[in-house]
């Protein structure tokens, strides 16, 4: 047997195997691809559910659902309303679906993300709800909602019908609806009730383009939809109706969805404090559809109060709009929501009328022999008053006010508003003062 040959590299073979300083720098400057990606693709394309199996999974889904149908005698639609009525076993976690909280579920949870920070944690001071309460309308005007509204068209419609009333009285909004068309949108109120993110069907972006948009959006139950989709909502409806329409809307299905979830969940869903933030897209809607209702129902909270003084604080407000808004609050039933509300407008520092000014004071001076102990909040509301307008006052009004100092009294913001008023230097008179302004 012969020995083994042995193989001889060359020194030439060497060198060149060996990279020069010049191929090292130039390899560590670029990255080189690696054999691992093409293993984890071939891994993640192994991870995909083929056609046959996905059919398999579905059949499976709706051979459970006939069999839970058939063994409870109930249907899906009927589980969405009973998950609506409150008293029901197992009715928290129920409302929790129909209302769509972030922090109700743990899949919700990871989808909202960073939505979590834009809502801070309100703390309420219970000394001060409790001033708040006390102030509050003993019998609050009742609450309308879109399905109220559609009702009541429905009867006027058959009371026109029966008493053979002219058509060309009023727009009539209900009409007859294709069976197909009233199907379609039965069917889109299950996909906003589980709405969590992505693309919104294009039949409900047309809703807002729709002569009797009303009747076709209590088809799809705004009650039931999720946080998700009532933001979507928002931005639809405020993007494409007018200013009316969009007022409506704001009124009847925003705000009541709002005020539910804040006294439900004693905070406001990330989703839905986006929505009334994209609200202000309209800020005449916002005003006379949710800002001047809540302080006319006489019922609002200080959460709710905090959370709405929040939104406005954290956005710009046309100046028209504001000092409208003002004067009307200012003109109102005193609640303990428009001081927080009145505050938060007078803290952005608009230059404003004189006839919104006078109406602030009188505001004030309606309480000089108020014998109720008033809550911090209308003690904040006028110390920002005086800081921001003090030298737009009068010397009569801010004597007016001096002695309302003495009647109304806290121990420590009143000191610092006499500081205020006595270091006032009076009105200028100026000739660009508009004599009246409308309110929008």
């Amino acid at each position: 047997m012969g020995k083994a040959k042995k193989v001889r590299v060359s020194r030439a073979t060497e060198v060149d195997s060996t990279p020069t300083l010049h191929e090292q720098i130039e390899g560590d400057r670029f990255a080189r691809p690696s054999a691992r990606h093409k293993a984890r693709a071939r891994q993640e394309e192994q991870e995909f559910v083929d056609s046959k199996l996905s059919r398999r999974i579905l059949s499976e889904a709706r051979r459970q659902q006939q069999e839970l149908e058939d063994e409870h005698g109930i249907s899906e639609s009927q589980l969405v309303a009973t998950a609506t009525k409150p008293g029901v076993a197992g009715g928290a976690r129920a409302r929790t679906a129909a209302l769509g909280d972030a922090g109700s579920s743990e899949d919700e949870e990871e989808d909202a993300g960073p939505l979590e920070d834009i809502c801070e944690e309100v703390v309420v001071d219970e000394a001060d709800e409790r001033a708040m309460l006390a102030f509050m309308a003993r019998e609050p005007k009742p609450r309308r909602v879109l399905a109220d509204l559609i009702m009541e068209k429905v009867r006027e419609k058959e009371a026109e019908l029966q008493t053979g009333a002219s058509e060309t009285q009023s727009v009539v909004v209900t009409q007859e609806l294709h069976p197909k068309v009233k199907e379609m949108y039965e069917g889109i109120r299950f996909v906003l009730a589980k709405y969590r993110s992505g693309k919104i069907p294009k039949a409900f972006k047309v809703i807002p383009h729709m002569q009797n948009w009303e009747q076709i959006l209590h088809l799809t139950r705004p009650d039931t939809w999720s946080a998700a989709a009532m933001y979507q909502a928002t931005r639809t409806f405020a993007s494409n109706l007018k200013d009316k329409m969009a007022q409506r809307f704001f009124n009847l299905v925003l705000l009541p969805r709002v005020r539910d979830d804040i006294h439900f969940y004693k905070k406001l869903n990330p989703h839905l404090y986006l929505a009334l933030r994209k609200a202000l897209f309209k800020p005449g809607a916002f005003m006379k559809g949710i800002l001047l209702p809540l302080c006319e129902s006489g019922d609002c909270l200080l959460r709710e109060a905090i959370i709405l003084g929040s939104v406005l604080s954290k956005n710009s407000v046309p100046v028209l709009h504001s000092a409208a808004a003002m004067l009307r609050i200012a003109e109102m039933p005193y609640t303990g929501a428009s001081s927080m509300f009145l505050r938060v407008l007078l803290d952005k520092k608009y230059s404003l009328p004189y006839r919104v000014i006078d109406a602030v004071h009188a505001h004030f001076m309606r309480f000089h022999l108020d014998e109720r102990q008033f809550p911090v909040l209308w003690h904040q509301a006028l110390l920002t008053f005086v800081q921001r307008y003090k030298n737009d006052m009068s010397e009569e009004q801010r004597d007016l006010l001096l002695d309302l100092c003495n009647s109304q009294r806290h121990s420590v913001i009143t000191p610092e508003v006499r500081r205020e008023l006595l270091a006032a230097k009076g009105r200028e008179s100026s000739t660009n003062e508009p004599e009246s302004m409308e309110a929008s």
